[in-house]
């Protein structure tokens, strides 16, 4: 049973940083292509950042352009973990963060991790 399980959110001020987490079981992130993705109240989960299996960083430029220059993901084989980091952040960077394979699959949705931007 794959399981996954994102955290590192919490409340920031705006500019501040943060680093989000997702521990991965029962799937080798490094066999999968994967993405981090958010969602706010009454609107459809976004990708934010993806990973193609083959890199450990960097991800590719499909991501959502609001976060150009501020979002890096990257991913820790010997732990199976990907990571999301945040800088620059914004009001508007509020939201549930999640992760989960590219494209995404219904049963590996987590429950995702809280990121609260403060202005």
């Amino acid at each position: 049973q794959v399981q996954l399980v994102e955290s590192g959110g919490g409340l920031v001020q705006a500019g501040g940083s943060l680093r989000l987490a997702c521990a991965a079981s029962g799937i080798t992130l490094s066999f999968n292509n994967m993405g981090w993705y958010r969602q706010t109240p009454g609107n459809k989960r976004e990708l934010v950042r993806e990973l193609v299996a083959s890199l450990t960083s960097g991800g590719s430029t499909n991501y959502a352009g609001s976060v150009k220059g501020r979002f890096a993901i990257s991913r820790d084989d010997a732990n199976n973990t990907l990571y999301l980091e945040m800088n620059s952040l914004k009001p508007e960077d509020t939201a549930v963060y999640y992760c989960n394979n590219l494209p995404p699959r219904r049963d590996y949705w987590g429950q995702g991790t809280q990121v609260t931007v403060s202005s």
